[in-house]
């Protein structure tokens, strides 16, 4: 059976459709994983409580049920009405941005957001010209890689990414070596080609980082925003884990938005992945070709989220979990696994990128002897789970980059048992390749 040139490239062994497709043959597998691969967030159980006890109010009042009502009718295709006042309200209680329901729309996911913004921002454009029309591709340009495994493959047609590779700034955490942080190098980013020649349709960057946990300053946000303003193209901010839910980012920085930026926030992280509920903020012109594509691709956006959702938001509840539960829960696993990383390996050129949010730890192998693709296999081999760095630097160049070959994508979301084990058998694996080559 033949597919069309569309057919091919969704059905390609990709970088997400790996990690996917581990995870779920780890969850059916009979041979225990040790799972620090995924992007599943842990299940808290104070959180979970919270989410049980509202879908036991939300199921009152049997064939009047607002969880019922919630599966038995579509939305429109901006999505759950309910959900998208209590998140207007909810933002500018908060930080007074004036928004109305004209500025939101759902999603079925962050992944679903970005296959919509990427390809409205990026691809083929028609110009029309008195001579007749001009057409011409745009990129999205990602500032800083590594990025998100996610992005790589979501555009229809067209060069997909531009990025720039990263300053590598060795430094510490908690007073202790064998750290590095990445940091925006801004005078590659403004220099390059593309931007100055019309070939970029957004900037994009998540915040905090998927994979390293890497969070843009304050300075570095702001600037990006005048870059993005200066060319006339949307700043896109990926705040899957940021603030204000789940809040899983350590400094203290600002949340900020105005009409030329696109904020993404989603219900995964705070412990609802299934769900499958994502937020874009943006000017309304935006949020009106998202709900036009909505309508195309899926009629209208699930509603099961929203309504779980919505009295959280509507009273804080959410904000109030995510600032004393889910932040403190993943600030404590990460001290844990960084314990038990520089216990087994700290004797070898191993560098962790310093932790500053998301449920990921970001490690570096200097000079390793062999690719992180194929210590992935070795670890696989061995019913140990993570992700190969090869597939986080979409839109560079990396078959001269070795930095780009050394590095691996580790979850924290795992009991500390799953854990320790994990740790054990990378650094038993990682200490013989630095040994023996």
């Amino acid at each position: 059976m033949k597919f069309s040139k569309f057919g091919q490239k969704f059905t390609q062994t990709t970088g997400i459709s790996q990690l996917m497709d581990d995870m779920g043959n780890a969850l059916k597998s009979d041979a225990p994983i040790n799972m620090l691969g995924g992007g599943n967030p842990a299940r808290i159980d104070a959180v979970n409580q919270v989410f049980l006890q509202t879908l036991k109010t939300l199921t009152e009042g049997d064939f009047a049920s607002p969880a019922l009502d919630s599966v038995a009718n579509y939305s429109n295709p901006q999505g759950d009405a309910g959900l998208i006042k209590a998140l207007v309200e909810f933002f500018n209680r908060h930080y007074d941005w004036q928004l109305t329901p004209q500025h939101i729309a759902l999603t079925n996911g962050s992944q679903n957001a970005f296959f919509y913004l990427f390809n409205l921002f990026g691809g083929e454009f028609v110009e029309e010209l008195e001579s007749g029309e001009s057409t011409h591709n745009k990129a999205i340009l990602l500032p800083l890689a590594p990025e998100y495994i996610g992005y790589s493959d979501v555009h229809i047609e067209g060069k997909h990414f531009i990025a720039s590779k990263p300053y590598i700034e060795e430094t510490t955490h908690d007073g202790k070596e064998g750290f590095f942080k990445y940091r925006v190098d801004f005078d590659a980013l403004e220099n390059l080609p593309e931007l100055k020649q019309g070939k970029i349709g957004a900037i994009c960057c998540s915040r905090p980082t998927n994979p390293t946990g890497n969070v843009l300053t304050d300075t570095e946000m702001m600037r990006l925003a005048d870059i993005a303003q200066q060319y006339d193209i949307p700043l896109i901010i990926d705040n899957a884990y940021g603030a204000p839910f789940p809040n899983i980012i350590y400094p203290q920085v600002q949340l900020h938005w105005d009409d030329n930026t696109i904020l993404c926030f989603s219900l995964s992280k705070v412990g609802l992945p299934g769900v499958r509920t994502g937020i874009v903020v943006a000017h309304p012109q935006v949020i009106e070709a998202i709900s036009a594509m909505n309508a195309i691709v899926n009629l209208a956006p699930t509603r099961f989220g929203a309504t779980i959702a919505t009295p959280l938001l509507q009273d804080d509840t959410l904000k109030h979990l995510s600032d004393t539960v889910i932040q403190p829960f993943y600030a404590n696993k990460a001290k844990y696994a960084i314990e038990q990383l520089q216990a087994e390996l700290g004797d070898t050129p191993m560098r962790i990128h310093k932790p500053e949010g998301a449920i990921f730890l970001w490690l570096w192998f200097k000079d390793l002897p062999i690719s992180t693709t194929e210590l992935y296999q070795r670890l696989k081999a061995e019913n140990t789970l993570v992700v190969p760095s090869e597939y986080f630097f979409p839109g560079l160049d990396i078959s001269d980059y070795p930095h780009a070959h050394q590095c691996i994508r580790m979850s924290i979301a795992s009991d500390d048992d799953t854990l320790q084990k994990g740790i054990s058998v990378i650094g038993k694996i990682v200490r013989e390749l630095y040994t023996n080559g």
